[in-house]
């Protein structure tokens, strides 16, 4: 079967149709849910921070920012002072990561 010829004047109107499709727009990408962490403690985070932190095997900063929902300053600054009451011990210390764990009888 032989298809039909288009006029000039169909060509013309469907050309000029033809620029009217929507641009692509691009993505932005999965963005990260912020976090909003305390900067400071309040008192129901300080009472849950020195009775849940002396209790666990592994103590790191990271950890603490997941579970407490406090910063990352805040939770290697209260981790020093814990560590220096003598409540925890350093198992690891380096700039980046510090790893603690807590104080058994045996040392």
């Amino acid at each position: 079967p032989k298809v039909q010829q288009k006029t000039k004047e169909q060509k013309l109107a469907a050309a000029l149709a033809g620029g009217k499709s929507k641009k692509k727009k691009w993505n932005k990408g999965k963005m990260r849910e912020k976090l909003n962490a305390k900067i400071l403690f309040d008192e129901d985070t300080l009472t849950r921070f020195n009775t849940e932190v002396p209790k666990m095997k592994l103590i790191t900063p990271t950890g603490l920012i997941e579970r407490m929902k406090i910063s990352g300053s805040l939770a290697r600054a209260a981790l020093r002072q814990m560590e220096e009451e003598g409540h925890i011990t350093l198992v690891q210390g380096h700039h980046k990561q510090m790893i603690y764990t807590r104080n058994t009888g045996a040392e």
